[in-house]
């Protein structure tokens, strides 16, 4: 449905930009490789793509730090923390902040815990922003760089089953950051 929408806004770069952003907040590496092949197909410029994708990636990323801070200030919330063990998790977080989150963008599954726990500590958020930012520089760009040389291959290569092999890309894509996730939780 992503691919729909910007082939039908290819006139209209700015809305463009919002469909991107607005995918990146539902699946982020989905979005990232249906992205690049728009741009494979030439509907959309690879800056406006990657400029896109790290407005809405990092702002999500910022969107989690902002519930947990939200979080922290409710009070149903409030009931289920051990005060005592509280300030040395801050501390912890606070000291390790800018690594923690860094090193979360490369493994699946502790992205959504580690963002809203940074807020929920209030544990700053401009080394947060810097270290999300950094991270999904990296962590995007490569994926939009594999996405393209595969997603090309794949629309050269395979005619009339190139949507089919687009689709399995993603699904591909997806269940291994599935599969990393629980081989991490196992390993714990």
């Amino acid at each position: 449905m992503l691919d729909q929408f910007l082939e039908l806004t290819a006139a209209y770069p700015f809305a463009q930009v919002v469909i991107v952003i607005l995918a990146t907040f539902v699946l982020e590496d989905a979005a990232t490789v249906i992205t690049a092949i728009q741009v494979n197909l030439h509907t959309l410029s690879p800056i406006t793509a990657l400029i896109a994708l790290y407005i809405g990636i990092v702002t999500g990323d910022v969107g989690l730090y902002g519930l947990g801070y939200l979080a922290a200030r409710w009070k149903p919330a409030q009931r289920w923390v051990n005060t005592s063990q509280m300030e040395n998790q801050k501390v912890w977080l606070s000291k390790n902040l800018f690594w923690v989150v860094f090193v979360s963008r490369f493994i699946p599954g502790t992205r959504l815990p580690l963002y809203t726990a940074s807020g929920f500590f209030n544990a700053g958020l401009p080394v947060f922003t810097a270290a999300t930012f950094l991270a999904t520089l990296i962590w995007t760009t490569a994926l939009f760089a594999l996405s393209l040389h595969v997603g090309g291959f794949i629309l050269d290569h395979l005619g009339a089953w190139r949507w089919a092999g687009l689709a399995g890309f993603v699904l591909v894509i997806f269940f291994m950051g599935r599969l990393i996730a629980r081989a991490q939780k196992q390993k714990t």
